[in-house]
């Protein structure tokens, strides 16, 4: 079905997943439009050949216009600083809930054939079972994941009463190069960033019961064209790797990838998130989606795009408020 698609819209195309989704469609010879404004992008221009339009996706009449023709839709465009949540909840829920509807409708009003929402592993909430299927309740814990969750809901609830042809997508913890070191909060990046400057790796919660399923951004691509491409619409599929890691193994795969062994800094007493979480695969393995990049090749590859000396992390992790976290 992918070759049935000649013209992509990608709101959020200029930031991390947006740009390898991007790069991903040009490759396929697709043209794409970008719809971004660019809050909190690396680069402000996009690749050779693309369309930018600077429009904020809660403008439903405007993104409607511009996606005029459009036969593919990718929603990548939102929050996803959980910390941010926290502390401005309202401005996480106006894009991520209010923004997916508004572009939802938008989808709608212009006609596009088919709309990949990228939704998150956060709607899921604290694991009640192991591994997550998209049967596990949605039952979030942070304003982060019920925003998401809310565009989900609005989403399928327009698919189902007006017709919207809208896919659902769960990324698990996703990696790799191109992350906004001020945003980002998955472990994998922040961990070499430490590391890659000579300081400790601060690691929050339990260093062997926090386990997470990290996915790196190439495989999450991949399964985002295959829900495009085979996906039933009105449905979520979790995109992950399958597999468990804990934060100990995680810091011992740096150590073997970058040839010396970490300092860690362990910030016990806060365990909200210190649980198992891993992504039950077997529904878009039933697609054709098969995770081709394992932890210690992401790894590498990512240390070696960062280079010795990157930008440190820049966003604490915080639950909730008056909660310390790392330095």
């Amino acid at each position: 079905m992918l070759d049935t698609y000649d013209t992509v819209l990608v709101s959020g195309g200029l930031g991390f997943i947006g740009t390898h989704m991007t790069n991903a469609l040009l490759a396929l010879g697709k043209q794409v439009r970008i719809v971004d404004t660019g809050r909190t992008s690396l680069s402000k221009d996009p690749p050779p050949g693309v369309t930018l339009i600077s429009a904020d996706i809660r403008d439903t009449e405007k993104v409607a216009e511009l996606a005029a023709g459009a036969d593919l839709a990718f929603h990548i465009a939102a929050n996803a600083n959980g910390t941010l949540s926290v502390t401005e909840p309202r401005l996480d829920f106006e894009i991520n809930a209010l923004g997916t509807f508004s572009f939802a409708e938008a989808m709608l009003a212009a006609g596009v054939g088919r709309v990949v929402y990228v939704s998150s592993a956060s709607t899921y909430g604290t694991p009640r079972r192991f591994p997550m299927d998209e049967e596990h309740p949605n039952r979030p814990f942070v304003p982060y994941g019920a925003s998401k969750l809310s565009g989900e809901v609005s989403s399928l609830a327009l698919h189902h009463a007006c017709g919207l042809p809208v896919v659902v997508g769960r990324p698990f913890c996703v990696y790799g190069p191109g992350e906004n070191p001020r945003e980002a909060m998955v472990e994998v990046g922040r961990f070499l960033r430490w590391h890659l400057n000579g300081e400790p790796i601060q690691i929050v919660g339990d260093i062997d019961r926090k386990t997470r399923d990290f996915v790196h951004v190439s495989d999450l691509v991949a399964g985002l064209l295959t829900l495009a491409d085979k996906g039933r619409l009105g449905e979520a599929y979790n995109i992950g790797s399958g597999t468990e890691t804990s934060m100990r193994r995680l810091v011992e795969v740096i150590g073997e990838a970058t040839g010396r062994q970490p300092a860690v800094d362990v910030i016990a007493d806060i365990e909200d998130d210190t649980y198992r979480l891993v992504a039950d695969i077997a529904k878009i393995e039933a697609l054709g989606y098969r995770p081709a990049m394992s932890l210690y090749d992401g790894v590498s590859a990512l240390a070696q795009a960062l280079g010795p000396s990157p930008e440190l992390p820049g966003a604490p992790t915080i639950f909730a408020r008056g909660q310390h976290a790392e330095q």
